[in-house]
């Protein structure tokens, strides 16, 4: 997540956000429009525009946390159809896995979806 954090910050040597992660912040939008002065607590998101959250093919997308009970799943179907893959900080999982084994087995244990410590660092290269 340093890592991240630390190229989302950087704006002088910001890669432009892909076209999948592009396609993606314009599905999650039409359906869950930006943060802006009139948004409600229908409006998921932390900070806007989204798509400054993205560089190259990544984007921390921030929500609050009553948004995130509700819109959390449904944005990760979405990163899901685009071929993207959604992984939760807090919780510590791949989302995409968690639906996967949910179809499959109808109550899997949570130690069934949890990914192994680290596996973000992994990701990040930082074993």
């Amino acid at each position: 997540m340093e890592a991240l954090y630390a190229s989302l910050s950087d704006s002088a040597g910001r890669t432009p956000p892909s076209a999948p992660i592009r396609a993606f912040v314009d599905a999650v939008v039409a359906r869950f429009p930006e943060l802006d002065m009139d948004s409600g607590p229908e409006c998921p998101w932390a900070s806007a525009p989204l798509i400054d959250e993205a560089v190259g093919d990544i984007i921390y997308f921030p929500m609050t946390y009553s948004g995130a009970e509700f819109a959390r799943d449904p944005v990760a179907e979405v990163a899901a159809s685009l071929g993207l893959v959604c992984y939760d900080p807090q919780a510590e999982q791949l989302l995409a896995e968690v639906a996967a084994s949910q179809s499959e087995q109808p109550s899997p244990e949570p130690s069934e979806t949890q990914p192994t410590a680290g596996w973000w660092r992994r990701i990040l290269g930082r074993d």
